[in-house]
């Protein structure tokens, strides 16, 4: 949330990015506040820090998205070494949270950078005489940015201080916006951007990774799900499936590879990159991920062995699926250079299963900088997989059932095309509550471990039943605590969540 003074931001600049190839890290030298803002590069160099933000994980401790999303649901355990590794992320996923815990204060500081670099964008870029079109795009990148920091902000805190320019000091102590008033900002940022950002197919090949309006209006649609606007979000899938700059991937087992970076059904990745060199610190001059060694399996896998998967989870899977062991390391798997999965191999922790689509062979490490910032996966955030099956379930509910059957059939057809089981996956039927529990299967055997699970329980209101053998409780627990330090900082004037 805090201003901060020019050579701090010409550092974001020229250190930090977001993809494997259209970041140019030219040095600036002589430049101030007053020198800057000129030229289309500076334009550029501004939006680049706003894309940076998007790569926090450790600031300074871990925020991952499947930290909320995988283990504070049904799908995954912490893991790790033990209880006391990370014992605070234990007492969140058991719903006994502390509130003044780290891994809350770095996950709301991190979204307030973002909010921050966009807005400077958003003040700075419209008067600057560059060109009109790079211009609107540059804008329609910064209101992405900005919604998909309040959208974690509004899923993970709810209300939460709205910020919509760069504040004085004087400004600092902001109380909480109601959270109807954050989802009405996510929903102009990202209808305007929209409207000016290109489709995919729009952009030069150095710029692939950049922010399309197929990324803007997936984004928004999740938004919309998430408050049930069933009818606006099924027009918006409609519109990202009728442009035509998506399809599914033949093979599911390919979407995680390297070679399956920025695939045909990619519609927004947070790119990485394990050759800048990060090291550990606040995280935020790295290019690469930490979850390659956090999620791989302990001992001869150099990991750490987080985000283990569940029975209930791997049950899910229906016999035959091949999603099953693109998702899901078992005994007895081969990972590559590093041999055969076993849980002696793996330390003798006792967990038998770990994420697969993150993980990383020893020949992946990076070649310079400490391992563990260094990995090399891009965080897939929404695929057209997530699109058609949002679209499935808002069509349900609009009374659509041939359409939500035809999109899921569409996701099933793709994972049975790869089945060694030619009965595998057969196409579904039914109606009425028994289609919409289909499709919710479905949802989790695709998307499984990318950090949507806990997100579906609570917007589609099934988190307690599901999750109440775990802890959760309705009315409280459909929001994480706010983080101590911010009610301390402010004074009181940012206050906490019922419950805690």
């Amino acid at each position: 949330m805090k201003n901060t003074i020019i050579i701090a931001l010409l550092s974001a600049f020229i250190l930090t990015g977001c993809s494997k190839d259209f970041i140019d890290r030219e040095p600036v030298v002589g430049t101030t506040e007053s020198t800057f803002y000129q030229t289309e590069q500076d334009a550029i160099f501004a939006i680049n820090s706003a894309y940076s933000s998007l790569q926090f994980e450790m600031s300074p401790a871990g925020h991952f998205r499947w930290f909320w999303g995988d283990i504070m649901s049904d799908d995954s355990e912490k893991g790790g070494s033990g209880d006391n590794d990370v014992f605070p992320l234990l007492q969140l996923e058991t719903f006994q949270g502390p509130t003044n815990t780290d891994l809350l204060e770095s996950e709301w500081r991190t979204d307030y950078v973002g909010v921050y670099r966009a807005n400077i964008v958003l003040e700075k870029i419209p008067d600057m005489d560059i060109d009109a079109d790079l211009k609107e795009r540059i804008l329609g990148e910064a209101k992405f940015i900005r919604a998909y920091f309040y959208y974690q902000l509004v899923t993970i805190f709810g209300d939460a201080p709205l910020i919509t320019r760069p504040l004085a000091p004087s400004e600092y102590e902001q109380s909480r916006a109601p959270a109807s008033e954050i989802w009405a900002l996510i929903d102009a940022d990202l209808t305007e951007a929209a409207a000016s950002l290109p489709l995919r197919s729009g952009y030069a090949p150095e710029d692939l990774g950049r922010i399309t309006k197929g990324a803007a209006q997936g984004l928004h649609m999740k938004a919309l799900m998430y408050r049930q606007d069933f009818a606006a979000a099924q027009a918006l899938g409609q519109d990202i499936i009728d442009s035509g700059e998506y399809t599914l991937a033949p093979d599911y087992s390919t979407i995680f590879t390297e070679a399956g970076e920025n695939g045909p059904g990619s519609i927004f990745e947070i790119q990485y990159m394990n050759e800048s060199g990060g090291n550990w610190g606040y995280n935020q001059q790295n290019e690469g991920t930490f979850t390659n060694v956090f999620q791989n399996p302990r001992g001869a896998f150099e990991g750490y062995g987080f985000n283990v998967p569940t029975q209930d989870f791997v049950d899910e899977f229906e016999p035959g699926d091949p999603r099953l062991s693109a998702t899901v390391i078992q005994e007895g798997d081969f990972l590559g250079d590093r041999g055969e999965f076993t849980m002696e191999a793996a330390g003798g922790f006792g967990y038998l299963y770990h994420p697969r689509k993150y993980y990383s062979s020893a020949s992946d490490r990076a070649p310079i900088g400490a391992p563990e910032p260094n990995g090399f996966s891009n965080d897939r955030v929404i695929r057209y997989a997530d699109v058609l099956l949002m679209t499935a379930e808002a069509a349900y509910h609009t009374g659509d059932e041939a359409k939500a059957r035809t999109l899921t059939n569409e996701v099933r057809a793709r994972a049975r095309n790869t089945a060694t089981n030619p009965q595998a996956l057969l196409p579904i039927g039914g109606s009425g509550p028994v289609l919409l529990d289909k499709i919710y299967h479905e949802r989790r055997v695709e998307l499984g471990l990318e950090g949507h699970r806990f997100f579906d329980l609570v917007r589609q209101g099934r988190a307690a039943e599901v999750m109440g053998p775990l802890g959760f409780q309705a009315g409280t627990h459909e929001l994480f605590p706010v983080p101590e330090s911010q009610i301390q900082a402010t004074n009181g004037a940012i206050t906490q969540n019922p419950g805690y």
